[in-house]
This record gives C-alpha cells, sequence and structure tokens, in this order.
C-alpha cells in the first residue's frame, strides 16, 4: 500500500494498525495570539517569521493540540515557500524557517510522547501562489525552492511531509519531486502525503477531476493521497469515496468544518464542534480494503 516507503517504516507501520489523528488549524491560531509588528519583524503576516521570532507561541499551539489529542502535528510552514516568501523578500529564508519550524514540532511533540503513545510531526508544504500551469513560476524554479523548504524540515526532524491545499497538479508535482530530492540527497526517506483540494464545482482550481489528480500523483511515489480545505466533510463525501474505491495508496483529509462564510470577523465556519466530529465520525465507516491506511486531520 506503499508507494514510496517500506511498510515497515514506523509511521506506515502505526498506520497500518489504527488511524492516526492530525491536528487543526494553525493560521487561525496564531491570528489569535496578541503579536504585534515587531514580532513579524515588519513582515505583518507573515507567520512563518514567528518560528524564529516567537517560537513560544509557536510551540504553545503545538503543545494545545498534543494536549487535546493529536497523534501528529504539523510545522508552521505552510507559507514558507517560493512563492510566498518572494512576496516578502526574503525567499532566501526558506531553509532557514523551514528548519526551525521542524525544530519546535520535534520538541514538543518528544516532550508529549510515551512509550506506548508516540506522537509524529508532519512538515506543511503549502501551494503558494504561484501555479506553474498559469506560467506564474516556472516549475524548475518551484521544484528546487521546495527542495530546500523539506530540507530544513528533515533537519529540523519531521516524520512525513504532508503537500497540502493542491489546486494545480504541476504545483503538486514539483513539490513532491522536490521533497523526494530533499530525501535523497540527506538519506532522509520520509512518508509523502499529498492534499488536493477540489472546490464546489466538483474540481480543483484549475479543472482537474478527482481521478486526473489521483492518476497523476499515484505514480510519482507518495504515500498518502486525499483531500484538504475547500469545503467540508459532506461536500468531500464523493470524491473520498471514489479515492476509497480505486486509490492503491492510503488515504487522508483534512476538512473544513463547513463550507466557510464571510463574516464580520473574516471567514467563519458553520458547524459547531459536536457537528464536524459527528460528520467526520460517519465518514469513518466508508468501507476501506483491508490493511488501508488512513489518517484524519481534524481542523
Amino acid at each position: 500500500m506503499s508507494g514510496n516507503l517500506s511498510p515497515e517504516h514506523p509511521l506506515l507501520r502505526t498506520l497500518s494498525d489504527r488511524v492516526l489523528v492530525a491536528d487543526g488549524a494553525t493560521g487561525t491560531m496564531l491570528q489569535a495570539a496578541d503579536l504585534t509588528l515587531d514580532d513579524f519583524q515588519g513582515l505583518e503576516g507573515c507567520n512563518e517569521i514567528l518560528n524564529v521570532t516567537r517560537p513560544d507561541v509557536v510551540r504553545h499551539i503545538h503543545d494545545a493540540y498534543l494536549a487535546a489529542g493529536a497523534d501528529l502535528v504539523k510545522t508552521n510552514t505552510f507559507g514558507a515557500n517560493y512563492a510566498n516568501l518572494l512576496e516578502y523578500g526574503i525567499p532566501e529564508r526558506i531553509f532557514e524557517l523551514s528548519e526551525a519550524a521542524a525544530r519546535i514540532a520535534r520538541e514538543a511533540v518528544d516532550a508529549a510522547g510515551t512509550p506506548t503513545w508516540r506522537r509524529w510531526v508532519l512538515g506543511s508544504v503549502g501551494p503558494g501562489t504561484k501555479l506553474p500551469t498559469l506560467g506564474h513560476a516556472p516549475f524548475t524554479t518551484l521544484r528546487d525552492a521546495y527542495q530546500q523548504q523539506v530540507a530544513g524540515m528533515l533537519e529540523g526532524g519531521i516524520d512525513a511531509v504532508l503537500v497540502e491545499t493542491c489546486q494545480d497538479l504541476l504545483q503538486c508535482k514539483s513539490a513532491v519531486l522536490g521533497a523526494k530530492r530533499a530525501m535523497e540527497l540527506l538519506g532522509r526517506p520520509v512518508p509523502i502525503v499529498c492534499h488536493v483540494t477540489v472546490e464546489t464545482t466538483g474540481t480543483m482550481l484549475l479543472g482537474s477531476e478527482i481521478g486526473a489528480a489521483m492518476t497523476a500523483l499515484e505514480p510519482l511515489g507518495i504515500d498518502f493521497l486525499g483531500l484538504n480545505c475547500a469545503t467540508g466533510p459532506a461536500e468531500m463525501s464523493e470524491h473520498l469515496r471514489y479515492l476509497s474505491r480505486h486509490s492503491r495508496v492510503g488515504l487522508s483529509v483534512m476538512p473544513n468544518a463547513g463550507l466557510p462564510r464571510l463574516g464580520r470577523n473574516g471567514a467563519e465556519y458553520p458547524l459547531t464542534p459536536d457537528e464536524l466530529a459527528g460528520a467526520v465520525a460517519v465518514h469513518h465507516r466508508i468501507r476501506r480494503d483491508p490493511g488501508r491506511r488512513l489518517l484524519w486531520n481534524y481542523p
């Protein structure tokens, strides 16, 4: 069931026995913190800077999710990529900020883990704002930047790479190939999880259907395929059902708490915690083949 690693890899072996639950959103937690422009080194909104200026805030978020029972936490690296950091004029800091984020998460996970309950670190790789299919940036430029990002996270101690919120299959491929290059260079192979984002139109932003995403991404040697963001669990049902029937790798899902709506304070999500938990519990019962690995991420 694994395209990238031996099934004896510790994380894959654990996922063969049980479902693992990851943490939720990082950005909204940071927005709720009492941060100043100085905390961002004048780069307002650059959350990755906080990995070096306010590691205590980032660590607190990891600790809170671990205390709530998360098996895995994601690094604060969703925007530690070429496109995002270029907008802030600091693309040369990709490796530095990624390594710092991974070390914070590693320390939190190691402190929370026990001999009978191991915790894990997912290295978050976001899509950025440059879509190669639309000619926003060269494929090789993005691939090489993702290689830097994943190399930094590997040095910091991640257990797996999470390529998430993919809207462009070429962008996703550049991230996966960059990750694999980093692993090969450092001699540290870890599982790769890929999440695409399917809009309410039924396709990814650039028009790819879930079957096309599966066909394009599985041959790259990923270990998990799934969906995140954009919609709630109900809207993801058919796409997840398709993957559960046809995908040859493990499944991973991260739904929003329903379809977001624009409110006074920005995006608002209609599902209450109990409603979201109930919806996700129903999806746990999707029929799976024996041995199919499943990784759930609760927002």
